[in-house]
């Protein structure tokens, strides 16, 4: 007998064995297993052809309903093509085979079978070309059943991800392979746990994922193997939380004669309620003795930033420093010259106008002088920095610390768990406080999910005087005056002496990358999505002439680009044409109006946060999405309803339902994207929440799993998927 770690070319034969681990890298028993069949088929039930999506690589159980045989020319020679059409009874897909005459002679009317190809179009049909398939004989309701094979005869087929290499029945004849062999799975679950919550045990979960007895047996087996997933997770996470709470940090107790209460007095504005709720929760917080470990998000423009300046401020004020990790020059800038503008001389230490007992705030990124960053370094290694701002330059060995006491991230969604850590890493034995904050909603599911070794705090308030931001779809191509009217609102703004940005999905002068569709006369390639230099040009010589009219792009240099933020900040720019460089913390109250190009190639969550860029003062600010999008194209419903509220916690939802889960767990959270195969974020909300209370009691009682070396293994082996996931993307 086998177990879940034998090698697969030992079991299913050297060329299977070579071209899974090809096309999905698998090794071992466990990884071909854990490849879970993503449908089941009833041969009684063929495929709804209508729910096929236009470049997935699709297996379908069809009935062929006519072949026709066509010959044509081609090179001067005669060639033949070969077009079948199958059909689900309702709906008709096309398969198109060149230069395969015989495929007629097998593919016969009334023919039911499974096939599989990449779905493509053509002339507006859906069709497969050169499908790959395995008939279950005529139309079996009226064979005789002892003529049929096994195959034939079985009922349910699972249907497994597969490639144009790998076929979804070389997937199952090798799990078959696997199953005859395999000894009983031992459970990861202890007994207790698996009974109370009525769970199948592993062993037969995964037999039954594979080989089902109907549909039924086929859900509960998945389901068993979901919540596998989401218990794992939340103990490893578990973990973590007890690991961190077990720790000694250095407590940071607020001062009342410190730092922290003359910037209070000296802000020219009132905290929000919700500022001051979290403010009070940070506070306590951070005078503990164990390290705190807190997730911020707010809404755009809800004041994130002065909420982290205080925290920082009070562990300056108990002797130690606090950093501040942004995921971009420009927003690395933008904290910088808020934070320096806000404190005033306060920040000033170590020059003549500084205040008694200021601290030192330094800007740290990839594009600091030698000089300077030899003079900020000592600075943070010495201590006499107290504030230290930059990017993933603060993550290089070389950076140092005398005593840090907080690390803050800023839009944490850019940085994995691994690059928090090298920083926490600096502080030696005694790890430091950690905040980090997010202007992107996080569904509560994602929370539990991604983030569930952090304690969750939110903020809904925007600060008095804003007045909101008025947001409006312009379908170019359909209505092109609207467009006309949009660049005429553009230089209303800026008559009244306000500004704008103008957002575009591409920089210009590289290579456009050709939409992937099957050669014909009769289509007509998308064009590239505009660019910033295209977009400005076209705007300078035309609808925005005689305005000053700046570029913004990540391919300035840094020197550059900071003084185009500051001179636009300054008000000497009317217009910028920027790409989504601007998308997080770049504040300027002046700007009142947006105008994203080509807005159906931006996600949910990035056109609300660019969105935020305007109505950040006392004047509404206006936002036109302008898209070429059809008007019953999904694309067009997405923008809608970013353009019908700007309740960024409403539109975390929608950004959920309209994104794969990958991508709302993000690359940047290393393994969690791989290892979650059957849990869904969005539908699983009860599951999850299941599986995090059980892992919280779990881990209580057996903080390191000593009682259950079977689930420590497995823990420790989704933590190894993590770092190594990690390790590729640093």
């Amino acid at each position: 007998m086998v177990s879940l770690d034998s090698r697969l070319d030992g079991i299913v034969g050297g060329k299977t064995a070579k071209a899974l681990g090809k096309a999905f890298e698998m090794r071992t028993v466990r990884d071909l297993l854990w490849h879970i069949p993503r449908r089941l088929e009833d041969k009684g039930e063929l495929t709804d052809l209508s729910r096929l999506r236009v470049g997935e690589h699709a297996t379908v159980l069809a009935r062929v309903e006519s072949v026709n045989a066509a010959t044509y020319l081609a090179r001067g020679r005669r060639a033949t093509r070969t077009e079948v059409i199958i059909t689900d009874g309702a709906h008709r897909l096309v398969m198109t085979f060149f230069r395969q005459p015989w495929q007629a002679k097998h593919l016969r009317p009334g023919t039911v079978g499974f096939f599989s190809g990449k779905v493509d179009t053509f002339r507006g049909r859906i069709q497969f070309q050169h499908p790959t398939y395995e008939l279950l004989g005529p139309d079996t309701d009226s064979a005789d059943p002892l003529e049929l094979t096994d195959e034939a005869i079985k009922r349910w087929w699972p249907i497994y991800p597969a490639t144009a290499q790998v076929s979804s029945k070389t997937i199952g004849k090798a799990v078959e392979r696997v199953l005859d062999v395999l000894g009983e799975v031992p459970d990861i679950l202890p007994d207790e746990t698996r009974d109370a919550l009525g769970l199948v045990t592993l062993d037969q979960a995964l037999r039954a994922v594979h080989q089902p007895a109907d549909r039924e047996d086929w859900q509960t087996a998945r389901h068993r193997l979901a919540f596998d997933e989401a218990f794992l997770l939340q103990v490893a996470l578990a973990m973590r939380r007890w690991l961190a709470m077990s720790m000694t940090a250095v407590a940071r107790p607020h001062r009342s004669d410190g730092l922290l209460v003359r910037f209070d007095d000296r802000l020219p504005f009132e905290l929000t309620p919700g500022q001051r709720q979290v403010g009070d929760l940070l506070r306590a917080e951070l005078a503990a003795e164990h390290p705190m470990h807190r997730l911020l998000q707010g809404e755009v423009g809800s004041g994130k930033t002065v909420v982290a300046l205080r925290a920082m401020l009070q562990v300056v004020d108990a002797g130690g420093q606090a950093v501040l990790l942004a995921p971009t020059e420009v927003l690395a800038g933008q904290h910088h010259r808020s934070v320096v503008a806000l404190m005033g001389d306060l920040a000033g230490a170590g020059t003549l106008e500084a205040a008694p007992d200021a601290t030192a705030v330094a800007l740290l990124t990839g594009s600091t002088p030698a000089g300077e960053r030899r003079a900020i370094l000592n600075g943070a290694a010495s201590g006499a920095i107290g504030l230290l701002i930059g990017t993933h330059a603060l993550l290089e060995e070389s950076v140092a610390f005398r005593d840090l006491g907080l690390l803050v991230v800023d839009e944490q969604h850019r940085f994995g768990v691994e690059q928090r850590a090298a920083i926490v890493e600096r502080a030696g034995y005694t790890p430091p406080h950690v905040l980090v904050m997010t202007a992107t909603p996080i569904p509560r599911t994602v929370a539990m999910t991604v983030f569930g070794d952090l304690d969750v705090s939110s903020l809904h308030d925007l600060p008095a005087g804003r007045v909101g931001t008025q947001t409006t779809v312009v379908p170019a191509a359909e209505r092109p005056d609207w467009l006309a009217r949009a660049w005429g609102r553009v230089r209303e703004e800026v008559e009244k002496g306000r500004q704008a940005y103008v957002v575009c999905p591409r920089i210009g002068g590289e290579p456009d990358a050709e939409t992937a569709d099957p050669p014909d006369d009769d289509f007509v390639p998308r064009r590239a999505p505009l660019a910033v230099a295209d977009v400005a040009a076209q705007l300078l010589s035309g609808p925005l002439s005689g305005l000053r009219l700046y570029m913004l792009h990540g391919r300035l240099g840094s020197e550059e680009k900071d003084d185009v933020m500051r001179r636009f900040a300054a008000g000497d720019i009317d217009v910028l044409v920027c790409t989504t460089v601007i998308e997080v913390g770049v504040d300027v109250p002046n700007a009142s109006v947006i105008v994203v190009l080509d807005a159906e190639r931006f996600g949910v969550s990035q056109l609300h946060q660019l969105r935020g860029r305007v109505g950040r003062g006392s004047e509404p600010g206006l936002c036109l999405l302008v898209t070429d999008a059809p008007e019953a194209s999904p694309s067009r419903a997405r923008l809608s309803g970013v353009a019908a509220t700007t309740d960024g916690f409403a539109l975390a939802d929608l950004d959920l339902r309209n994104r794969r889960e990958g991508d709302v767990l993000g690359a940047a959270q290393s393994g969690r994207r791989s290892s979650l195969r059957l849990l869904s974020v969005l539908d699983d909300a009860e599951l999850i929440a299941t599986a995090r209370e059980t892992a919280t009691a779990l881990v209580e009682g057996d903080p390191l799993l000593d009682r259950h070396p079977l689930l420590a293994a497995e823990v420790e082996r989704l933590v190894e998927q993590e770092q190594a996931g990690y390790m590729e993307k640093s």
